[in-house]
């Protein structure tokens, strides 16, 4: 039996909870888990905000732990080995984009936490391609944000050719933002923060940020017009996307990571004109995870964490809702 945490209601407190996982299948394997991060999408899944949660769930998508078994088909993870899991514990394996090195775009993926008991538990099943090696030398404890919050903001730099001479901006500098700006000051770019708190401004220019902006000032936004190669959006609210969209070069991009539920009010004729782009993107495929995690070892960077117990996950999970994590919300064995 699994031992876990789970909410049999939205929005309700999770409780002990036990499961049979059944016969471990050739083809996955089984961690221990050891640190779990807490993101943002499991608040939404708990409360079932995308309309797609089953309950009793068990939230938990940025794993950290050891193999404790594995399938016989397994041969590239070993027992004791030191592993990840992230948003996908499993791939349809057939698809042109599973073929092609791109699991992230499978559209018949399975999520970690939606239809698939998570990692707010002592164990966790996933299909081992969908597990991730850890590097030896990497802070574990911190390691898990790096599954979900992490990869989301580096596969941008990837899949959009990014270069270290490019301006980038990031808007918001939070559990996304405050690691763009790590990963964008390491790969060689100038960076400018986003933010709509002035007490942020110092902390940002410390994380990496070569510059900072008020959000909340339309005139130092204005003041930017025709600054920045790449603009990533980390919030989850809506802005006045318009007023972003004037501070990109020509052939600039506006990139969001942060799952604004809101239609964007877009004016076309500032794409047009500027042959600019609107663009999104999800999690990174386990290749680009292992190349983030290579990365952000190579250059030290690490989330900002507060850790808990797992006996205290409800209180976790108040903390990340009272918006005061500064900036990940980790569960510690």
């Amino acid at each position: 039996m699994i031992k876990a945490y789970a909410a049999i209601k939205p929005g309700g407190e999770l409780a002990p909870f036990e499961y049979d996982p059944g016969e471990l299948q050739d083809h996955k394997v089984e961690i221990d888990v050891h640190y779990c991060g807490i993101c943002h999408s499991d608040l939404s899944v708990i409360d079932n905000d995308w309309d797609m949660t089953q309950y009793p769930v068990v939230p938990g998508h940025e794993v950290v732990g050891t193999i404790a078994r594995a399938g016989e088909h397994v041969k590239h993870l070993k027992v004791g080995q030191v592993v990840g899991l992230g948003w996908h514990c499993g791939y349809c394996n057939e698809c042109e984009y599973c073929l092609s090195g791109d699991q992230n775009l499978c559209a018949d993926s399975q999520a970690t936490v939606i239809g698939h008991h998570g990692g707010f538990a002592d164990k966790v099943r996933a299909d081992a391609n969908s597990v991730v090696a850890i590097p030896e030398g990497m802070d574990l404890e911190s390691a898990g944000p790096l599954f979900c919050g992490g990869i989301t903001v580096f596969n941008p730099l990837v899949q959009f050719d990014v270069k270290p001479t490019d301006k980038v901006a990031v808007i918001g500098i939070g559990g996304l933002g405050h690691l763009a700006l790590q990963f964008l000051n390491a790969w060689g770019c100038d960076v400018t923060a986003f933010t709509s708190s002035e007490s942020k401004k110092k902390e940002a220019l410390q994380l990496g940020a070569h510059h900072a902006l008020n959000s909340r000032d339309n005139k130092e936004i204005e003041a930017a017009a025709g600054s920045f190669d790449l603009v990533i959006s980390t919030v989850n609210v809506k802005l006045d996307w318009n007023l972003y969209l004037g501070t990109l070069k020509p052939r600039g991009r506006l990139h969001f990571v942060g799952a604004t539920l809101d239609p964007l009010d877009i004016n076309v004729f500032s794409l047009i004109l500027g042959q600019r782009s609107v663009s999104g993107s999800p999690v990174g495929s386990p290749a680009t995870i292992a190349s983030m995690l290579e990365f952000a070892k190579l250059h030290n960077i690490k989330p900002v964490i507060e850790k808990f117990s797992f006996d205290d996950v409800n209180e976790a999970l108040a903390r990340l809702r009272s918006g005061k994590a500064h900036y990940r919300v980790v569960l510690c064995r």
